[in-house]
């Protein structure tokens, strides 16, 4: 059944509920249901968007009024949100990863027809994958990084001017803020804002949407090499066969007993020599004593008072030890392609203009000139002993 709340407030409930879901385990049922729900309202509120026909095909960007920008956002919104669906089969995974590579690639060619964003940002996020050479993959990746934290922090400049206080999460996702980019009357009480929508200028909030346009943008094509990785490991999967009735299930169930079971196996077979001249079994034997009693009596002894149980699952041991720090994560593809953390320091001290930059900026400092005065302290070759050249 269609809700009968305004766009604005059904949008709104759906960013404020995909937000909630965000910070929650991706395995837990509680995230799934709040996932269906999400869905539910963004299909509502992509139908109601156009047959409302905000968009046209004839639109330039000047022609869209800047409270109907937010919903450009609503095919990333709906990707974001699909991808988090939980399935346990390669097969119905694979159809809804191809829904939200569609609902991506929507978005990405609505926002290059209207032109937000430049040719400079459209030639840096597609080149990547025309690109073999690691060390230049690698640099274009951090180039997008600091053009997505340049971005990061002109949204917070901007919210800043539109006198909105920071978002408890730290670094606001999507979610949170496109839904204050809405209406007052329709944002989620957990929006995290407290403006004055009366003194807020028709050009700042324009200028705020196009920004978040942009970091979309920026994250979706990233989402898309993403996919496409994990559509290759998908479609090099081995088809699963289905299960044997259940008469050969029996049948082979059977042989498996039989197989293993030595003890009567042993006494049907007779007497003879156990082993060929060559070492080889000859038939089944058991290792155990021959009389009963003295078999129930080693029987009776498996898990006695002295044995130890397990105390905790595998599940919970597993969790003690990475609590620990025992267990060693990250790794693969991705984490090679991430910048290191001296390339990440670089990054961050060259963004000038900004408290965080400069901080980060006279931390390389420090770094360097501590590493000079090792090298003075420690000429090339002073450990050099014993093969002296």
């Amino acid at each position: 059944m269609a809700s009968t709340q305004p766009l604005p407030a059904l949008y709104a409930r759906a960013l404020s509920t995909a937000s909630r879901a965000a910070n929650l385990p991706t395995i837990e049922d509680e995230t799934q249901e709040l996932l269906r729900s999400t869905l539910s309202d963004l299909k509502q509120v992509n139908s109601r968007v156009a047959a409302l026909a905000l968009f046209s095909v004839n639109d330039t960007l000047e022609d869209i009024s800047t409270r109907d920008l937010v919903y450009l956002t609503v095919p990333f919104v709906l990707a974001e949100v699909e991808n988090r669906s939980r399935f346990t089969d390669a097969g119905e995974r694979m159809i809804y990863l191809s829904q939200v590579q569609n609902h991506l690639k929507t978005f990405v060619s609505n926002l290059e027809y209207l032109h937000v964003v430049s040719e400079e940002e459209h030639t840096l996020h597609t080149q990547l994958p025309s690109i073999k050479d690691a060390a230049k993959r690698r640099e274009i990746k951090i180039q997008q990084h600091k053009a997505e934290q340049d971005l990061r922090a002109r949204i917070a400049t901007v919210r800043k001017r539109r006198r909105q206080r920071p978002i408890d999460s730290g670094s606001p996702n999507v979610f949170d803020l496109a839904v204050t980019l809405l209406p007052p009357t329709s944002r989620s009480s957990t929006a995290n804002d407290d403006d004055n929508d009366e003194t807020e200028t028709e050009d700042i909030l324009r200028e705020a949407s196009l920004l978040l346009l942009r970091l979309c943008y920026a994250q979706a094509y990233s989402q898309l090499e993403s996919l496409e990785q994990e559509l290759e490991l998908l479609r090099s999967v081995p088809p699963r066969h289905p299960s044997p009735p259940e008469n050969e299930r029996r049948e082979k169930a059977k042989d498996q007993e039989a197989l293993w079971r030595l003890e009567s196996t042993s006494r049907t077979n007779g007497g003879g020599p156990l082993l060929d001249p060559s070492g080889k079994p000859l038939r089944p034997f058991t290792i155990l004593p021959s009389s009963a009693s003295e078999r129930a009596r080693l029987q009776a002894q498996v898990f006695g008072p002295s044995h130890r149980l397990p105390t905790m699952t595998i599940d919970e041991y597993l969790e003690v030890e990475r609590q620990r720090g025992n267990i060693i994560t990250g790794g693969g593809r991705q984490s090679a392609e991430r910048p290191t953390l001296s390339e990440q320091l670089t990054v961050d001290s060259e963004m000038e203009g900004t408290t965080f930059g400069e901080m980060k900026s006279e931390e390389k400092r420090q770094k360097d000139e501590q590493w000079a005065q090792f090298k003075d302290a420690n000429p090339r070759g002073a450990g050099n002993i014993m093969n002296r050249g």
